[in-house]
C-alpha cells in the first residue's frame, strides 16, 4: 500500500514561521538576571521553609553601614597643616624696615609690637575660612607637619588674623600706646603662617577609607539562617542579603549562565510545541487558519513580553499585567477551550518572572476560568465591566486565601498587591475597544458585532424589508429555525441567525424574480429556463457584493456564498431537462458557485433556507406531512453530498431533524375559527 506523500503548504509555512518568531522572542527578552529565588523584608515573617547555607560565605555590610563607618573615619580624622616658620620672621622684618624712627617713644612701642608679632606667630595664625571649617567639623586638634615630623596641636591656641590683631591690642599700656597701635596698619603684617595640607591629608583620609572592610564575619556551610515564620531583623536581613549577593556571583559562572539558557530554550520549544500539538489535534480550523493562528499566537507573545518587561522594572510589576485579556480575546474569537489552554501556556511561561511563581500560577489560573466562565458570549458592553469586576473579585479572595493558607494571618497580607491587582484590572477595562480593534484588522466577528448586525433597523435589513417583504419574512423565519437547530446541537445560534438574516440579501438587485416576493406576475414567463436559472443563481454573487459593499464580517459573507452549496436551481433544470430529453445540457448552466458549506453553522442554514420554502408549499400541516418534508429534505441535501464538508455528525443531523419538524408544527399549528355575533 502506498503512502501517502506529505505536502508542504503555504499554510505550514506560516505556521512554521509563528512558531519560530514566538519562540525566538521570547527566548530574547526572558529576564537576563538571575533572580533571587526568595522574597523578604526587614521586620516581616519569613514565608518560606528552613534555610541553611548552601556554601560558605562573609557577611556582607550594607551601603548605609559602610557609609556611616566612612562618616565616622572622617569625623575622627585630624586634618594636616603645614608650619611656615619663615612667615612670622619675614612679617617683623617688614614690619621693622617700614616703622624705623629714632624716636625713643615710638621705638618703645615699635619694640613691643615686633614682641607681640612674635607672640602670636608663635601660637600660630590660620586662615578664616581654615578655623570656621575646623569649628564646624568640631576638630579639637590639627597635625602639624615640620619637616618629617608631626605633632598634634589644640585649635583652642591658634589665632585667626583678626583675632591675633586684637591680641597685640592688648599689649597696650595706655590709651596713648592702643593710638600709636591702632596707627600702624597691623593687618598688613598678619598672615596666616599655618597652611593646610590637600596632599597630606587626602593621601590620610584615603588610607583610612580604603581599610573600611565590605564584610563582617562569616556564614559557615550547613549553618542555619532562618526558619518558617521567623521575624526577618536587621541581622538576619544582613545575612539573607549577603546569601543574595554571594548567589548571584555562583549563579554568574559562564558555564552555569550556559547551561540556564539552555534550560530556558528548551521549556519555551516544549511549552509552544505543546500548544501547536493542542492545536493540530484539537483545534484543526483554527491551526489551519493563519488569520485566527496570528491572533493566538501574538496575544500569548504580547502578555508573555508585557510580564518579562514589567517584572523587570518593579518586583511586583508582573501583577499589574492585565493577564485575563488573553482569555476573554480567545473566547470572544474562538472557544473556551483553546482559552484556557492559551491561558496555561503563557502562564507557564511567565511564571518564571515572578518574585512567588505558585502564587502566581494559582492567580492567574483562578482569574482565567473566572474570565472565561463569565465571558462565555460576550453580547453587551456591560458584560465586560461584569467580568472585570469579577476578575477583581477572584484576584483578591484567591490572593488573601493563599496567604492565609500560607501564612495563617491577616497580618502578612501585602496591602501594595492590591493596588497593583487594582491597576491591571482597570487596564482590563479596554479590553473592549481592543476586541473592536481586532475585528477591524483581522477581521473576526465578535458576539457584539454579531447583535449589532441583527438589529432589524440597520441599513440593509431595511432596504432588504421593503424592497423584498417575502425574502425578509423568510430570511427571519429560517433565522428562528436555525437557531433553534443550533441550540440543540452545541452551534452558535447567534451566527446562524445573523447569517439567516443576510443570506439572501442579493434578492433585492431583481426582487420580482423571486416567488416570495410576486404578485401575480412572473417575469420568469418571459425568459427561457437558462436565464431565468442565470437570474436565480446570480443572487448569491450579488449578495456578496452587497456584502462587500457594507462591510460585512467574512463569516457573514460564508453563508451567503454557501448557502446553496453546489446545488442546482432544481426547477428550472428539471423543466429544461424535460423540455430536451435528447440534448447533453450543460449543468453548470443550472448549478450554484459553492463553495459546499464548511461550519456546521453553514450546514444548518442550508437544510433550515430548503425546508423553510418547502414547508410554505405544504397543502396541510400536519405531523407527518411536516415529518416527510423534513426527513426527505435532509436525506436528499446528504445524498447530494452538499454536507460533506461540515462537522455535521449523525447526531447532529438527528437533533436538527427533530427540532425543525418541532418548530414547524409550533409555527403552522392549527387555529380555531372564531364564531361571528348573530345579529
Amino acid at each position: 500500500m502506498a503512502q501517502k506523500k506529505f505536502k508542504i503548504t503555504g499554510t505550514n509555512v506560516w505556521q512554521t514561521i509563528f512558531f519560530i518568531i514566538a519562540v525566538s522572542l521570547t527566548i530574547l527578552f526572558i529576564p537576563r538576571e538571575k533572580q533571587f529565588r526568595y522574597h523578604f523584608e526587614e521586620g516581616k515573617p519569613w514565608r518560606y521553609g528552613l534555610l541553611t547555607a548552601p556554601y560558605d560565605f562573609a557577611i556582607y555590610k550594607s551601603a548605609e553601614e559602610i557609609e556611616e563607618e566612612k562618616r565616622v573615619i572622617k569625623q575622627k580624622h585630624i586634618p594636616f597643616y603645614n608650619i611656615d616658620s619663615e612667615r612670622g620672621i619675614n612679617e617683623i622684618s617688614d614690619f621693622r624696615a617700614n616703622n624705623a624712627t629714632s624716636n625713643r617713644d615710638t621705638a618703645e612701642v615699635n619694640s613691643i609690637i615686633e614682641k607681640a608679632l612674635a607672640d602670636v606667630y608663635n601660637k600660630g595664625i590660620i586662615s578664616a575660612i581654615n578655623y570656621e571649617t575646623l569649628k564646624k567639623e568640631e576638630k579639637n586638634t590639627i597635625r602639624l607637619l615640620e619637616g618629617n615630623y608631626s605633632s598634634e596641636y589644640e585649635i583652642s591656641n591658634l589665632l585667626t588674623p583678626r583675632m591675633a590683631y586684637e591680641r597685640i591690642l592688648q599689649y597696650a599700656e595706655d590709651d596713648e600706646a592702643l593710638s600709636i597701635l591702632q596707627s600702624k596698619n597691623l593687618n598688613l603684617y598678619l598672615e596666616a603662617n599655618i597652611i593646610y595640607d590637600t596632599l597630606h591629608n587626602q593621601r590620610s583620609l584615603d588610607n583610612s577609607l580604603n581599610e573600611v572592610k565590605p564584610t563582617e564575619g562569616m556564614i559557615q556551610a550547613g549553618e542555619r539562617i532562618i526558619d518558617k515564620g521567623v521575624i526577618v531583623d536587621h541581622n538576619i536581613y544582613r545575612i539573607l542579603k549577603s546569601y543574595e549577593k554571594t548567589a548571584f556571583k555562583y549563579d554568574g559562572d559562564i558555564g552555569r549562565s550556559v547551561y540556564v539558557l539552555i534550560g530556558q530554550i528548551l521549556i519555551v520549544v516544549i511549552v509552544y510545541s505543546f500548544f501547536y500539538l493542542f492545536l493540530a489535534l484539537f483545534r484543526k480550523r483554527i491551526f489551519n487558519n493563519i488569520r485566527k493562528l496570528s491572533l493566538l499566537m501574538l496575544m500569548v507573545l504580547l502578555v508573555t513580553l508585557a510580564s518579562y518587561a514589567l517584572s523587570q522594572r518593579w518586583l511586583l510589576g508582573i501583577y499589574m499585567v492585565p493577564f485575563a485579556v488573553l482569555p476573554i480575546i480567545v473566547v470572544t474569537f474562538m472557544d473556551t477551550r483553546t482559552a484556557l489552554y492559551a491561558s496555561l501556556v503563557a502562564i507557564m511561561l511567565c511564571c518564571s518572572a515572578s518574585p512567588f511563581p505558585i502564587e502566581y500560577v494559582l492567580l492567574q489560573i483562578i482569574v482565567s476560568m473566572t474570565a472565561i466562565d463569565s465571558l462565555k458570549e460576550l453580547t453587551k458592553r456591560s458584560q465586560m465591566f461584569r467580568s472585570v469586576v469579577l476578575v477583581f473579585v477572584a484576584y483578591c479572595l484567591t490572593y488573601i486565601g493563599y496567604m492565609l493558607m500560607s501564612e495563617g494571618s491577616f497580618n502578612k497580607l501585602n496591602p501594595d498587591m492590591f493596588i497593583y491587582l487594582g491597576i491591571n484590572c482597570f487596564m482590563l477595562l479596554f479590553t473592549y475597544l481592543f476586541v473592536y480593534m481586532i475585528e477591524k484588522a483581522w477581521g473576526f466577528t465578535s458576539n457584539v458585532m454579531l447583535v449589532e448586525l441583527c438589529d432589524l433597523n440597520s441599513p440593509l435589513l431595511k432596504e432588504l424589508s421593503l424592497k423584498c417583504p417575502g425574502t425578509f419574512q423568510h430570511a427571519t423565519q429560517i433565522a428562528n429555525l436555525a437557531a433553534e437547530a443550533a441550540n440543540a446541537i452545541g452551534a452558535n445560534a447567534l451566527l446562524v441567525r445573523t447569517g439567516a438574516l443576510y443570506h439572501d440579501i442579493g434578492k433585492s438587485t431583481n426582487p420580482m424574480f423571486f416567488t416570495e416576493n410576486q404578485h401575480g406576475i412572473n417575469p420568469h414567463d418571459n425568459l427561457s429556463y437558462k436565464e431565468s436559472a442565470r437570474i436565480i443563481i446570480s443572487h448569491v454573487t450579488e449578495g456578496l457584493q452587497l456584502a462587500k459593499k457594507y462591510s460585512l464580517p467574512e463569516s457573514i459573507k460564508g453563508f451567503i456564498a454557501t448557502h446553496h452549496g453546489v446545488s442546482k436551481a432544481k426547477y428550472f433544470y428539471t423543466m429544461y431537462k424535460n423540455e430536451h430529453p435528447n440534448e447533453e445540457i450543460d449543468e453548470k448552466l443550472f448549478t450554484y458557485g459553492g463553495p459546499k458549506p464548511r461550519t456546521k453553522e453553514e450546514g444548518i442554514l442550508m437544510i433550515s433556507d430548503i425546508i423553510e420554502a418547502k414547508s410554505r408549499s405544504l397543502k396541510e400541516y400536519t405531523h407527518e406531512a411536516i415529518s416527510r418534508i423534513v426527513n426527505s429534505t435532509i436525506d436528499d441535501v446528504m445524498a447530494d453530498g452538499q454536507l460533506s464538508e461540515t462537522p455535521l455528525t449523525f447526531r447532529d443531523v438527528t437533533e436538527i431533524r427533530k427540532v425543525l419538524i418541532e418548530r414547524l408544527e409550533a409555527v403552522y399549528h392549527p387555529r380555531i375559527s372564531y364564531p361571528e355575533e348573530r345579529k
